[in-house]
C-alpha cells in the first residue's frame, strides 16, 4: 500500500490537506492523525470493513475495543444512552484527554465495541483531530497508531516505523502534548469506575463525579479476563528487549546495583538524581524524580529509544503510585516482563 504523508501545522491548519484526509476517512481508508495524547489510527467508525482494517493494520486482538472520536460532545447522544444530568458533567471535561464508557445505541457497529453493549467515546482537544472529525462528517474509531503491544507513538517517526505501508494517510502534526493515552472512566455503573488512568487524575474526576472506584488492575496487581475499554487486558507498550521495572522505594538504588550484576550489558533508565550512582553504565535519563509530567510525555519515546540500543536488557526506575504517577506506573507495569 502506498502511504502519503501530509505535514500540517496544528497552529495554522491547511484546510485543503485536512479535506484530503477526511475524504479518505469517508472512502473507508485508514488515516493516522495526532491527538493531544498520542497519534491515533483512524477509520470511519460506522464502516465495519474500514474498522476491520484497523485491527488488521495493528495486529490487534478482536476482543480489544476501540474508542469513537467526536468533534463535539453533543454528537455522542446519537450513539450512546446518557441522561441530561450526566451529560452536563461530561461537558465540564471535554474537549480533552478523557474517554467515557457508556451504553451504546444499535447504530454503533459491534466491531467497534468488541461485541460489548457499551462503547468508549471521547472528544479530543487537538485542533487537527477535531477538524478531521468535523470534515469527515462521521465519528472516527481510533486506537493508538502502533503495532499491537508496542509503545504508543508520540512523534510521527514512531508512526512511520510501525504504520508506513499499512495506511493510506499519515498526518504529521508534530509532537503530542501529554504522551499518555486518555483517561478512561466507566459511567455505566452506579459508582463510576476508572478503567485506565491517564492525564485526567482520579482526584479531578472525583470533583465532578463524586466517589469513583479504582480497581486493583489499575495498579497491575490483578489481571482482567474481559476488556471493557482499550488497554485493560493485554500486555501493552512493550519493547522487544527484556524490560525490568524496579518499583519505587528507598531501597531502589541497592536493588538496581544487585540486578545489573546479572547482565553483561544492561541499559538503565534512571531519574536525573540517581544517575550518579551508576557511573560507567549506559543510561537514559527519564526526568527529575518528581517531574511526572515530563516523564509521562517522554515515556513511550524513551521505551522506543531504549529498544534500539545494543544493550541486552532494560532496567527502569519506577515512580511513586500517586497523581500522574499512577498512570505512568500503569503503563510501565504493562510494558515490563519482570517487576521487582
Amino acid at each position: 500500500m502506498k502511504t502519503r504523508i501530509l505535514k500540517i501545522n496544528p497552529l495554522k491548519i491547511e484546510e485543503e490537506k485536512i479535506k484530503i484526509a477526511a475524504q479518505n476517512i469517508r472512502e473507508g481508508n485508514l488515516v493516522v492523525f495526532p491527538t493531544e495524547t498520542v497519534y491515533g489510527l483512524g477509520a470511519n467508525a460506522l464502516d465495519e470493513k474500514a474498522v476491520k482494517n484497523i485491527y488488521k493494520a495493528k495486529g490487534r486482538p478482536g476482543d480489544n475495543p476501540l474508542i469513537m472520536h467526536f468533534d463535539k460532545i453533543e454528537n455522542i447522544k446519537e450513539y450512546v444512552y446518557i441522561d441530561e444530568k450526566l451529560y452536563e458533567k461530561l461537558k465540564l471535561l471535554v474537549p480533552g484527554p478523557i474517554t467515557f464508557v457508556l451504553n451504546k445505541r444499535s447504530n454503533v457497529p459491534d466491531i467497534v465495541s468488541a461485541n460489548r453493549p457499551t462503547v468508549a467515546v471521547r472528544v479530543p482537544a487537538h485542533p487537527i483531530a477535531n477538524k478531521l472529525i468535523e470534515y469527515s462528517g462521521v465519528p472516527i474509531a481510533a486506537p493508538s497508531a502502533n503495532l499491537s503491544g508496542r509503545p504508543s507513538p508520540t512523534i510521527v517517526e514512531h508512526v512511520i516505523e510501525d504504520m508506513f505501508g499499512k495506511v493510506e494517510i499519515i498526518i504529521d502534526g508534530e509532537d503530542v502534548d501529554f504522551g499518555l493515552e486518555s483517561t478512561v472512566i466507566d459511567l455505566t455503573e452506579d459508582i463510576p469506575v476508572l478503567l485506565r488512568p491517564g492525564p485526567i487524575l482520579p482526584e479531578n474526576l472525583e470533583k465532578i463525579f463524586g466517589k469513583i472506584k479504582i480497581p486493583e488492575f489499575i495498579y497491575g496487581k490483578v489481571k482482567v479476563d474481559e476488556a471493557k475499554a482499550p488497554g485493560m487486558k493485554y500486555r501493552h507498550y512493550a519493547p522487544d528487549k527484556k524490560t525490568i521495572l524496579i518499583e519505587f522505594s528507598d531501597k531502589r538504588i541497592d536493588i538496581i546495583k544487585e540486578k545489573v550484576k546479572d547482565y553483561k550489558n544492561p541499559l538503565l533508565v534512571l531519574f536525573e538524581e540517581d544517575k550518579k550512582y551508576f557511573e560507567g553504565y549506559d543510561i537514559i535519563v527519564s526526568g527529575k524524580i518528581n517531574d511526572y509530567y515530563n516523564i509521562a510525555v517522554n515515556l513511550f519515546s524513551m521505551l522506543r529509544k531504549a529498544d534500539k540500543t545494543k544493550n541486552d536488557v532494560i532496567i527502569i526506575e519506577g515512580v511513586e503510585d500517586k497523581g500522574l504517577g499512577i498512570s505512568i506506573m500503569n503503563r510501565l507495569r504493562k510494558a515490563s516482563s519482570e517487576i521487582i
